[in-house]
């Protein structure tokens, strides 16, 4: 009778062991895909959401120093995109891609130059950043974030007592 090798029962397959490692690099190479995968689509994210920002306050001053009516096109653009796009773009969120662009300007070309580990932080994060006023905080905030690869939850609590003691 032929000697049987070892296998291991998975889920939905049975792994013989020299097989094993194999079907863990493959795994693993998957894996690395999906994280690669997701940074750039957040990545990109985040770009959009400033260029979105950028032209709603290009639209809203047409060369002016203050805008006449961004309430009014803020409401008819998140009508017009969530008929057209589907959902994501409420008021709130348009008000926050505006809020982006405002809040930096010159872009995110700053936190490529310097950071480490930009694509760290999420929309999500620079959301929260974006409401901090002070610029040192701000940048303070951008580089623990991306060198200490902060979630969401652990940048708020941060955030939060360094804002009770001013």
């Amino acid at each position: 009778m032929p000697k049987k090798n070892k296998s291991l029962i998975t889920k939905n397959a049975t792994v013989v062991k020299q097989d094993k490692l194999f079907f863990e690099e493959i795994a693993g190479i998957l894996l690395d895909a999906r994280q690669t995968a997701y940074k750039t689509i957040n990545s990109m994210l985040v770009q959009t959401n400033w260029h979105i920002g950028k032209r709603i306050v290009e639209q809203e001053q047409k060369g002016k120093s203050r805008a006449d009516y961004g309430d009014y096109l803020i409401v008819n653009l998140s009508r017009y995109l969530t008929d057209t796009l589907g959902k994501g773009f409420s008021e709130a969120n348009l008000r926050n891609f505006r809020q982006f662009f405002l809040t930096f300007p010159n872009g995110l070309q700053f936190a490529r130059r310097r950071l480490a580990n930009p694509e760290n932080l999420s929309w999500s994060h620079w959301c929260a950043i974006m409401r901090i006023e002070d610029d040192t905080e701000r940048t303070y905030y951008i580089t623990e974030t991306s060198e200490q690869n902060w979630n969401v939850k652990l940048l708020e609590r941060n955030i939060r007592p360094r804002k009770m003691k001013q």
